[in-house]
């Protein structure tokens, strides 16, 4: 194997391009899978940085575009099903009870959402593989709620595969301008987080105005 210090045109020197580079130069396709593995169980890892330098390091013949596809896929699966776990370990029936003690929220919400994802879960797995921090997410409702796990596994390694795919090829064919991926893919990143951090506070605005008013009708 060529170390990256030989190879590539801009070796990456430090932060987690440094660190994923090391993982690569040390151990090839599975270090390039161990570090996936380990963006899925800690989502504040950028794949869109690990994925495009793994395919960065295939095409200056690091290791090959097969074996960057097929472990980084298979680090996305194995990360996937420690979540899944972790939501199965921790079970229905804690989820309920720890939900009921949480203020602003009702056990009716949680009925709704776990109904939501009994009808829509297996696409909710596929895609939301493909989607920046919910990739990691969705593995921990699929979990709680017992998704048959070959369902699971064959939902997760398409998605993954197709998700990773469009990264490591970008990175393999944008050469030592592999890093113009993650600026495009973090803004992506970022509007998902405002998305999501918005949705919240509407939720959160539209449950505090609703106990107001019931606790104006009581007084009433």
């Amino acid at each position: 194997m060529t170390p990256f210090s030989t190879t590539l045109a801009q070796e990456p020197a430090g932060g987690i391009a440094g660190w994923a580079a090391g993982l690569v130069d040390t151990l090839g396709g599975p270090g390039a899978g161990l570090a996936i593995a380990l963006e899925n169980l800690f989502p504040p890892l950028p794949s869109e940085v690990i994925l495009p330098l793994t395919g960065f390091a295939a095409g200056q013949g690091v290791l090959s575009l097969a074996s960057a596809l097929f472990w980084t896929t298979l680090g996305s699966v194995v990360g996937a099903m420690a979540l899944y776990g972790i939501g199965a370990l921790f079970g229905r029936e804690r989820m309920h009870a720890l939900w009921a003690r949480l203020p602003l929220v009702k056990v009716s919400d949680l009925e709704r959402t776990e109904k939501w994802f009994r009808r829509h879960g297996a696409k909710a797995v596929l895609l939301g593989r493909m989607v920046p921090i919910f990739r990691s997410l969705i593995s921990v409702p699929a979990g709680v709620e017992r998704m048959p796990v070959p369902l699971f596994l064959l939902l997760t390694t398409v998605g993954s595969l197709a998700g990773n795919s469009v990264l490591v090829l970008a990175g393999y064919a944008l050469g030592d301008r592999w890093e113009l991926v993650e600026s495009y893919v973090g803004v992506a990143s970022k509007a998902v987080v405002v998305l999501v951090l918005a949705a919240g506070a509407t939720w959160l605005t539209v449950r505090l105005r609703a106990r107001g008013a019931a606790a104006r009708h009581r007084r009433a």
